[in-house]
């Protein structure tokens, strides 16, 4: 069923994942938004205002050549009016249009936040097209630019932009005030935009001079400090919110309110860092690029705090210590991590150009602060973030290393309060194995349908992939999909998914997974056993066992319940997503897998169920009714990126459980071949 948000429907499914307090604080939202329509707060008159947080004297020498190359690089494409977007290309980065959605065409309409529909694609279009660019990170590439090079060019188009944007929009005026992960994250912007460019003559006539600007900054924090996420939305987006409203606060201590919306926001920045992160360091979203956000948006504030000299709990630092370490255990033999959960291409902190690694730099920072421990992977290739940020975050402890006492000793392999599992053997094989909750909170915002799933690469080449994302806004039948039980490596009983989605970023009932089995220390066979309840009258059980000696991966399904001779017959289908490097031929219950790493020719054999009858689905948007597939319209798609999608083979077996079936094993042996 496609369900969309925005409808009656929506709002009371959503009402109904909210407790008495957040129902509360969103009332008191209503009548706060309906005060501020008729008397909108003012920003009080600011005098002598200066900026006292620029990079400390030597650290742009700390920046790689090849780093600064490629960042260079892409400041002259902005430049020159182009840039890409979700796979989108926009040719108007000379002088964009702040509300144009290039994707659908669609501009958004004018008029005051409160009232702008912005999940409505057909009157707003593609929100995250347009929000993307006003969250002004192009704009901290090109003012890195300047910094490196000194070339005013650069600095005169950030200003000339900023200015633009103020112009367009005013507080509280347009789809740009609507959503605080926003504005949070514009506030990141801004203070990297000034701290870039101190040395330019024009940076305090932009900023601490302006009025427009000083304007701005103060409406944005204003608005955060008013209208934060509340309960069953305190995801990443309250990480954000606060993150981006403490380093305003720090880097333009400018106002009256300034070390009261500083406090405040170290509170809840603090208090939601914890929340969001399992004590082993996993994202409690269990969407992987999520993670990657909040890790980015933590080293950001922590910045700010030491560079302005406040004092932080020392909670903060644990926190990006333990999700950085969890981090560095697992990520495959390409530092590429799993591709778990939603994932939208968001980044908190962008100062680097085209080709430079993510996840690389994030264990670079973590290593400059924190320190490696000899179970990290190595980490190849270079960054700007790091050397920014590791001249303005003091080590940890202050002077040293973290204590080996807080971090782990080995790299770890099971997460039980995720409940991820990583299993490795020979040939750079990399395994994750999911039994974790169903996302987080209430509404399981970035959670998907995946329960008991796998995801298989050997070298870093994806071979049973997780499909991704794609989409969000506006494309249901897509969001359905590669959020969907037979979108990922799993098993789906009778066409439903596992958990049951009430919109786009909410599920109203959650599968309840357990891993009962996870030994990943060695002895030739790794083993993994868990189970889930999302099916009525039935559990689906999952074995995997991977044996170092052949390299082969073995994967036993299980449907537990009412069954024998006289119990229900339940429809069975199997899926198997394949990455789209692998071409495939399949005959019988047997494919041959190929692909190439590095030149080289790689393969492997599928052995799938033999109970089952299976189907190749490549790219299809309208299979045949007689297929395999039968009700779900779109099958055999990958999704690298936010916005992108190419096809893919999907491996998918049909068949049934139950009844008079004598064996209700599913077997799957997946061989690697040296």
């Amino acid at each position: 069923m496609t369900v969309s948000s925005g409808s009656p429907g929506w709002y009371l499914r959503r009402l109904s994942r909210m407790g008495p307090g957040e129902v509360g604080g969103r009332v008191g939202d209503a009548v706060r938004r309906r005060r501020w329509r008729s008397a909108p707060p003012r920003c009080p008159s600011v005098t002598g205002a200066r900026f006292t947080a620029p990079l400390p004297a030597g650290t742009l020498t700390a920046v790689p050549p090849d780093a600064a190359k490629r960042l260079i690089a892409e400041a002259d494409r902005l430049m020159d009016g182009h840039a890409e977007y979700f796979g989108v290309a926009r040719e108007d980065m000379a002088d964009p249009d702040w509300r144009y959605d290039p994707r659908t065409g669609r501009r958004a309409p004018w008029g005051h936040a409160f009232d702008v529909p912005y999940r409505n694609e057909e009157v707003v279009g593609d929100i995250k097209q347009i929000w993307e660019l006003s969250r002004h990170q192009y704009l901290t590439q090109l003012a890195v630019a300047y910094a490196l090079t000194g070339n005013e060019r650069y600095a005169e188009r950030v200003a000339e932009h900023l200015r633009s944007w103020w112009a367009a929009n005013p507080p509280l005026r347009g789809v740009h005030w609507t959503s605080g992960i926003e504005l949070g994250i514009r506030l990141l912007s801004w203070v990297w935009i000034r701290r870039l460019l101190d040395g330019w003559p024009g940076a305090a006539g932009l900023f601490e001079d302006n009025p427009v600007a000083l304007n701005q900054i103060w409406h944005h924090q204003r608005w955060l400090a008013a209208f934060p996420s509340r309960g069953s939305s305190a995801n990443n987006h309250i990480v954000a919110e606060a993150a981006g409203r403490f380093a305003a606060a720090c880097a333009f201590a400018w106002f009256p309110s300034s070390a009261r919306w500083r406090a405040d926001a170290l509170r809840s920045l603090e208090r939601h860092l914890r929340s969001n992160t399992f004590a082993s360091g996993l994202n409690r979203e269990l969407a992987t690029e999520y993670h990657g956000l909040v890790l980015e948006l933590g080293w950001a504030a922590v910045a700010e705090a030491d560079a302005a000299g406040v004092p932080l709990p020392e909670s903060i630092r644990l926190v990006l210590l333990r999700m950085t370490d969890a981090l560095a255990a697992v990520v495959d033999s390409r530092l590429r991590p799993p591709r778990q959960g939603d994932a939208d291409d968001g980044h908190g902190l962008v100062v680097d150009g085209a080709g430079t690694d993510r996840w690389a730099s994030l264990l670079a920072t973590g290593g400059a602060v924190f320190g490696r421990l000899a179970w990290w992977p190595a980490v190849a290739g270079t960054d700007v973030r790091t050397p920014l940020l590791a001249a303005l975050v003091q080590p940890y402890p202050k002077g040293g290393t973290a204590p080996a006492a807080t971090r782990p000793k080995s790299r770890p392999a099971h997460f039980a309060d995720a409940g991820l599992t990583i299993l490795r053997g020979p040939g750079e094989i990399w395994c994750r194995c999911d039994g974790g909750p169903h996302g987080f909170l209430a509404i399981a915002a970035h959670a998907h349908a995946d329960a008991l799933s796998v995801e298989v690469r050997h070298d870093g080449v994806d071979v049973l992939a997780d499909p991704g994302t794609y989409c969000y806004h506006g494309q249901p039948e897509w969001r359905q999909y590669f959020r969907s039980t037979l979108g990922h490596n799993t098993l789906q009983l009778d066409g439903g998914d596992q958990s049951v989605s009430g919109g786009p970023f909410l599920w109203t009932r959650h599968a309840h997974s357990r891993v009962l089995v996870a030994d990943a220390s060695g002895g030739g066979v790794a083993r993994w056993c868990a189970e889930h309840d999302g099916y009525r009258h039935s559990v689906h059980r999952r074995r995997v066992e991977l044996t170092a000696a052949t390299q082969e991966l073995r994967v036993v399904d299980e449907i537990r319940g009412p069954h024998g001779p006289h119990g229900p017959r339940r429809a069975v289908r199997l899926a198997f997503h394949l990455g789209p490097a692998i071409t495939v031929d399949l005959v019988g219950n047997r494919a041959q897998l190929r692909w190439k790493r590095d030149g080289e020719d790689r393969s492997a054999v599928l052995d799938l169920p033999e109970q089952l009858s299976w189907q190749a689905h490549r790219g299809e948007t309208d299979p045949s009714p007689s297929s395999s597939s039968r009700g779900y319209p779109i099958l055999g798609w990958y999704s690298a990126g936010f916005g992108r999608k190419e096809p893919t083979t999907t491996l998918v077996g049909t068949g049934s459980a139950g009844g008079a079936v004598p064996s209700r094993e599913l077997i799957t042996v997946l061989g690697f071949r040296g």
